[in-house]
């Protein structure tokens, strides 16, 4: 298979707290699908008790990252005061199981107590009406709970949200053993693939060839030397190919396409505080094909100007890599807005 070589560089730069899973439309996406198969049921009117006028779960699944900063606009009373009783919040959206194992495992490595399976478990019984303070220690009110629920459905299909890549100094890619493995001197995590920058320029220019609607990027007078976390691509530049691949332009749009096809999906089985150890499972086997083919020349050591030492990697990916990941990023988008409302509807029935 032809290879296209992407130079991508682990480094301290950027955080899994700042990513923003499936982006703006992603998000909204996987509200949008489950606003629409809602429609007419008892959870359709318990979920609107909690909202605001004007609110859907399409326009709050964005939610739990704007109180992150600024861009969503003024940072209202209510995200104020829930980031003020939550400082682990940006740890909430995700968790970092070495992709190559096929179960999320309670105290594994890359797990942790506020993880995101950890706070959907929370946030879910706290739906459901358990009042035991063991299982909401975050003191999550309903809406509250409402909210990170839409949020976190989305983030937890999104495979690098689950699925994380470790690498060993060799350039190779690893699975540690227990949390003290990685040290940043024999194995190095790569934030959920944060720190691991892709070439913009020949992203795009993939895309362009082989996504439908995708035109040539038009790049006179911009620098050249662009680069695009690998998560970021997971984030956003496979959501926008996978619309395009059918044809939408907008979140509605998608969410009405996909559920025209009448998709057939898996049922969730259990007590729903149980269905988020589903998602990461079902996202590790998404993870595994998001790293497929991808391989690593020889680590380049670098010293940043605060004087930290980092390493640059050669990474390969086949040239067709924009086809598979968009397409593996359309079936999670819509198992995430078709389990977002299979969970609303099991604890509303």
């Amino acid at each position: 298979m032809k290879k296209l070589a992407c130079v991508l560089a682990l480094t301290g730069a950027f955080l899994s707290t700042e990513a923003l899973a499936w982006g703006n439309d992603g998000h909204r996406a996987v509200g949008a699908i489950a606003d629409k198969l809602l429609k007419g049921s008892n959870a359709e009117k318990q979920v609107a008790a909690l909202l605001l006028p004007g609110e859907s779960l399409e326009s709050i699944s964005v939610w739990a990252d704007c109180v992150k900063g600024n861009w969503c606009g003024p940072q209202k009373p209510e995200m104020v005061t829930y980031v003020s009783a939550n400082p682990k919040a940006g740890e909430y959206h995700y968790t970092d199981v070495p992709f190559q194992k096929d179960h999320y495992h309670d105290d594994d490595v890359g797990t942790a107590p506020v993880d995101i399976v950890q706070t959907l478990k929370q946030a879910i019984a706290v739906l459901q009406g358990k009042t035991d303070p063991a299982l909401n220690p975050h003191g999550f009110s309903r809406r509250q709970a409402l909210l990170l629920i839409t949020h976190m459905t989305g983030d937890i299909h999104q495979p690098l949200h689950v699925g994380a890549a470790f690498i060993g100094k060799d350039g190779k890619f690893v699975v540690p053993n227990k949390h003290s493995d990685i040290d940043t001197v024999s194995i190095f995590d790569s934030r959920g693939g944060n720190n691991l920058l892709m070439n913009d320029d020949k992203v795009a220019a993939m895309g362009a060839s082989q996504i439908p609607g995708q035109n040539k990027p038009e790049r006179e007078g911009v620098p050249k030397a662009l680069t695009k976390p690998f998560h970021s691509y997971w984030d956003s530049t496979t959501v926008d190919y996978a619309m395009r691949r059918i044809s939408t332009r907008t979140p509605e749009q998608f969410a009405q396409a996909v559920i025209d096809t009448k998709p057939v999906l898996a049922k969730n089985v259990g007590d729903p505080v149980t269905w988020p150890y589903q998602w990461a499972d079902d996202s590790l086997v998404a993870a595994k094909l998001a790293y497929a083919d991808v391989t690593f020349g020889p680590g380049i050591q670098q010293t940043s100007k605060k004087g930290e030492i980092y390493y640059n990697w050669n990474l390969e990916v086949p040239a067709n890599y924009p086809v598979p990941s968009s397409a593996i990023a359309k079936t999670q988008l819509i198992k995430g807005g078709y389990n977002l409302a299979s969970l609303l509807q099991a604890i509303f029935p």
